[in-house]
């Protein structure tokens, strides 16, 4: 059989959708929150003169009218004006798509987006650690080496005789070094296996000749696995009297760790608000909390530059006009993405009904597919529009995301939530008899006596995504 290769060339046609730069941008401003919308949208007025902000207490003619938008919910509830032409949203999320701006290198996330906030990584704060506290410049480089081998959690992944081969010098020499970083914040850093963690922690807060760091010291296997007697035996104290310097133990940190948290808890602030607007009737309302996003209309200043057909061909007019109509085209996608955010939470509203009357214990089985369908959405859209996104509700503040839950059968051939029934597990640790702790067999029994169908396997599942110990590991004396 004879195989020719070589190469040529030909002309072919294809069928693709091409996302435009100005499309990743609506589908930025629609899947960002309320508050990074209110960032982008200041920037906007600041770098388009074209745009400007209008009294709150005034009813703008080039803004569009948020009563009249509300009052026509008979309109196309995912199409955008982009450049004179009407696109929709969905239409790029059917059969999948391919990016122009993509392939010639563009990354969505460089647009509309806020800038980074500078957070020290862990390394960095251990190294200025140890250039405060060690001025001689060989000990610097072996501790700098030393801390380019701790591991994310914090621990030491390097031996230190292969730290002392490099430098040539003694094991000796590197533990030194080691100690010294062992002293630095976090406490717990740079050890070279937990109990080693724990007692540099016990330590750092002058425990260190303490009951705990005997029992870490010398039981440490037993404490794993939760063999107080034994313990109890040795030390010659109760086993109540060790399960409380476990529970003191279990208080330490056991992953130090490297990485940054970020910039730390933050308070939430929802983009959407439920509210029981009538008692008798049970009626629920939604609206958006936007009320400190700039209302935005487009600026008259410039009609003249246009009017004059003889100025229309300068560049000046151009840009005008490039900037007029841009301003347009984000203010008809704000009023979408308003739009189809109440959308989403009426349809999540209707089908988790009974959460709102009830709470989390009736949940039911909810997916992006369910309301996209429900509202005449692509699946892809209802999941930019749940994207950090908050509501508030006569139940707490909840993420969007909280709604969407698989679901197991009863016996009535209803279904109930994966959350719901992680509650019903919760309720039931939490009540029982912790010296006689309930296995997971007699949890998946208490909950098919309630009429749910569930797998020991599935609530031992359920069990340790909640971070409950097994039965064996919370039994107490």
């Amino acid at each position: 059989m004879d195989i020719k290769m070589g190469m040529h060339q030909g002309l072919y046609q294809k069928q693709q959708i091409v996302m435009t730069q100005r499309l990743q941008q609506a589908l930025k401003l629609l899947q960002v929150s309320t508050l990074e919308l209110e960032q982008i949208l200041r920037t906007e007025l600041q770098g388009n003169p074209l745009l400007e902000e209008a009294d709150p207490d005034e009813d703008p003619e080039d803004a569009s009218d948020r009563d009249d938008v509300e009052a026509a919910p008979d309109k196309a509830e995912t199409t955008v004006e982009v450049t004179g032409e009407d696109v929709d949203w969905d239409e790029y999320f059917k059969d999948g798509f391919r990016g122009a701006a993509t392939e010639q290198g563009f990354d969505d996330d460089d647009q509309l987006e806020r800038p980074p906030v500078y957070i020290p990584s862990g390394q960095e704060h251990l190294l200025d650690q140890l250039h405060l506290a060690v001025r001689d410049e060989r000990q610097r480089e072996i501790g700098e080496y030393v801390i380019g081998c701790l591991n994310e959690d914090g621990f030491m992944s390097a031996p230190l005789a292969e730290i002392a081969a490099y430098f040539e010098i003694t094991e000796e020499e590197v533990a030194e070094v080691l100690e010294l970083i062992q002293a630095f914040d976090p406490p717990g850093v740079g050890a070279r296996n937990l109990s080693e963690c724990l007692l540099l922690q016990l330590k750092s807060r002058g425990l260190e000749d303490s009951l705990e760091a005997d029992v870490v010291r010398e039981h440490f296997d037993a404490l794993k696995n939760r063999k107080f007697t034994d313990i109890a035996r040795a030390l010659k104290i109760t086993p109540h009297e060790v399960q409380e310097l476990a529970a003191a133990i279990g208080e330490l940190d056991p992953r130090p760790g490297l990485s940054s948290e970020g910039e730390g808890a933050r308070a939430v602030t929802p983009d959407l608000v439920v509210e029981k607007v009538d008692e008798d009737t049970d009626e629920f309302v939604v609206y958006l909390n936007d009320g400190n996003l700039p209302r935005l209309r487009v600026s008259k200043a410039y009609d003249g530059a246009l009017k004059d057909p003889s100025a229309r061909q300068d560049d000046a007019a151009t840009f005008i006009d490039e900037k007029r109509r841009y301003a347009e085209w984000i203010i008809k996608t704000i009023e979408q993405r308003r739009r189809t955010m109440i959308k989403v939470m009426e349809a999540i509203v209707a089908e988790q009904r009974e959460f709102f009357e009830r709470g989390a214990i009736a949940l039911r089985p909810l997916t992006l597919q369910q309301v996209a369908t429900v509202i005449g959405m692509h699946e892809s859209t209802v999941s930019r529009v749940t994207r950090q996104k908050y509501v508030q509700t006569p139940r707490g503040v909840f993420p969007l995301k909280y709604f969407f839950s698989a679901g197991l059968d009863t016996d009535e051939g209803d279904e109930v939530a994966a959350k719901a029934v992680k509650l019903m597990i919760q309720e039931i640790v939490e009540a029982e008899d912790t010296s006689r702790p309930l296995s997971d067999k007699k949890i998946a029994d208490i909950l098919s006596e309630r009429g749910l169908k569930i797998a020991r396997r599935t609530v031992a599942k359920y069990r340790e995504q909640l971070n409950i110990l097994n039965a064996r590991m919370r039994k107490q004396f």
